[in-house]
């Protein structure tokens, strides 16, 4: 696989296994998530699928969902 760096335009990840966790009931807007392997994972905006990933490791992106559980994200809303 080529080089993978925080950033990089999402479509050079490849089209297949993007996933939309957090979409709404009506699509639109929204974080698109990829599993890259080797302990990173990819998330991108829906509307700009071609736009900067933002690579983190599995172990960041689980701390943010367990945080995000447990309120620390509140803030944002």
């Amino acid at each position: 696989m080529q080089d993978i760096y925080n950033g990089m335009p999402a479509d050079e990840l490849g089209a297949d296994g993007w996933e939309k966790p957090w979409s709404g009931p009506n699509g639109g807007s929204c974080v698109e998530a990829k599993q890259l392997g080797e302990g990173r994972v990819a998330v991108r905006q829906s509307t700009d699928p071609t736009g900067p990933a933002l690579i983190c490791s599995d172990d960041a992106m689980a701390r943010f969902v367990e945080g995000a559980k447990n309120g620390l994200a509140d803030f944002l809303l």
